[in-house]
């Protein structure tokens, strides 16, 4: 079973981070390998990427013709892909070297037509004591009780997650009226895509935690302002899902529950017992973070009258392609 990974990129800020996200596919130790590189609009990035990886066997790239977004940039990778399975990671990830092999393994083994893996925050800087664990699909990584081993899930994050090629294809691919292109912050483009896929073929994704992919997480992630800015364009984003797809409803309604009626009450039991300046800031952070994902939906309900793909400009222009 041939796989092909499409990795999508667009800037030249930090093309070594994108450098080490190919060299990590590359290394890997499943076969056969095809790794095809969509650069999204850049022309200067396209030329050092001919320059670097034109000449690596079972490379495929391809630059779009202006700057289109993730969701176009993945499903024209996936056009492109000549594997059975297409698997997608984003250009700051870092793959372990068994990631496709685990990943491949799982379609072997069972009748799955989508699989996904573990994405594990890394750090660039020191991790900031108030960040919850909880939140961490704010930065497109696996949170607290996110899934177990083998599970079948309705999507997992778009820095570890695969198709059968003809199954993605089938259902058009990605909605390129989701995730990021420029300013715009419809996030959370896995979820489409997914749900299509299960009204299709009545299946969701399996979870292996084993598949592992590490995210990095650079500075500006850790930023208590950008991080209650990034929860309010989810809360947006999901009245948005709501409104294109109901079926979306449920997922974080579920997780909203476990988060106030279990992960709550249980740092509140911690935190009494062994009482800390983290603890008490992470409780804090996390009652702060979800009312400002109340207020992005409360903001998209107010919009709903707008056109669904009419968004407003942001004002960071700090490149952030996950899409949690």
């Amino acid at each position: 079973m041939k796989v092909s990974v499409v990795i999508c990129t667009y800037s030249m800020d930090r093309y070594d981070v994108f450098s080490e996200c190919v060299d990590s596919v590359l290394a890997q130790t499943y076969d056969p390998l095809e790794v095809v590189i969509v650069v999204d609009g850049n022309d200067p990035v396209f030329e050092r990427v001919t320059d670097e990886y034109g000449d690596c066997e079972n490379v495929v790239l391809h630059c779009n013709d202006e700057n289109q977004g993730i969701s176009y940039s993945r499903t024209r990778g996936a056009e492109i892909a000549t594997g059975d399975v297409v698997a997608f990671i984003d250009d700051d990830g870092v793959a372990e070297a068994d990631w496709i092999a685990e990943l491949a393994g799982v379609y072997e083994e069972t009748d799955a037509i989508a699989v996904g893996g573990h994405v594990k925050p890394d750090w660039v800087t020191e991790k900031p004591d108030f960040f919850p664990a909880e939140f961490y699909w704010l930065v497109g990584c696996d949170e607290r009780g996110f899934g177990e081993h083998m599970e079948e899930l309705r999507n997992t994050y778009g820095s570890n997650i695969s198709y059968r090629r003809d199954v993605f294809l089938s259902v058009g691919g990605y909605d390129e009226n989701t995730g990021r292109k420029g300013d715009r912050h419809i996030q959370a483009h896995e979820a489409p895509v997914c749900i299509r896929i299960a009204n299709k073929y009545g299946k969701g994704v399996i979870y292996n935690k084993e598949a592992v992919v590490h995210h990095k997480l650079f500075g500006y992630r850790g930023d208590f302002r950008w991080l209650v800015g990034r929860s309010f364009w989810q809360g947006y984003s999901k009245r948005i899902m709501d409104l294109l797809l109901p079926e979306a409803s449920g997922d974080k309604n579920e997780y909203l529950g476990q988060l106030l009626l279990e992960f709550v009450p249980s740092r509140l039991r911690s935190l009494f017992r062994e009482p800390s300046a983290p603890k008490m800031k992470q409780l804090v952070t996390i009652f702060v973070f979800t009312a400002a994902v109340g207020f992005g939906y409360l903001y998209g309900l107010i919009q709903s009258n707008n056109s669904l793909v009419s968004e407003p400009a942001v004002t960071d222009s700090r490149t952030d392609t996950d899409d949690a």
